[in-house]
């Protein structure tokens, strides 16, 4: 059988296993847009655009996703991993230990950005933008080559019926 596309939307159980690492990558990808945009709007915002209340309200939308896709990876795809592939543990501590780098670094960059209307700091937003960014892409990437099979290869059948949380990219799916 051929892997799907990503995005593809599966039609039968068994066709349905084979995507979870696929829809990881997804994920990723929508958040890898998000984070574009919000550099976007901070740069837009220190040119003298957009309003700090929108980009705040965009910064709080983004962070919220992607904390609850590295929470839920914590809590349901990495112990189940950890189960079915013991070998994949040590690369699943590195991945834990990531996500509280990039939690760290949403706290700083949430500080920065509810100061803007007060006080700019554009140089610190802009650093912790592009360290986060740089944070997420080697995260992103380490995580794809090293577990994208073993979700793919995973029996998880409560997933079929409701994906988990690492696999949503916003409220509106839940």
């Amino acid at each position: 059988m051929e892997a799907p596309e990503h995005g593809t939307t599966m039609e039968t159980p068994d066709e349905r296993l084979t995507a979870f690492g696929y829809q990881l990558i997804d994920v990723h990808l929508w958040l890898r847009e998000e984070l574009a945009a919000l550099r976007e709007g901070v740069d837009a915002y220190l040119a003298g655009g957009v309003r700090p209340r929108e980009l705040r309200t965009h910064c709080l939308t983004f962070c919220s996703a992607l904390t609850r896709h590295h929470t839920g990876e914590d809590a349901d795809a990495f112990p189940r991993l950890a189960e079915r592939f013991p070998e994949l543990r040590p690369v699943l501590d590195e991945l834990r230990r990531d996500h509280r780098l990039v939690e760290d670094s949403l706290q700083r960059l949430e500080a920065l950005l509810g100061g803007l209307d007060r006080h700019a700091d554009p140089v610190g937003v802009r650093t912790e933008l592009d360290s986060l960014a740089a944070l997420m892409e080697t995260h992103f990437v380490y995580e794809e080559k090293r577990i994208v099979s073993a979700l793919n290869a995973l029996n998880a059948p409560g997933w079929n019926r409701s994906r988990p949380d690492f696999l949503h990219t916003d409220d509106a799916e839940r």
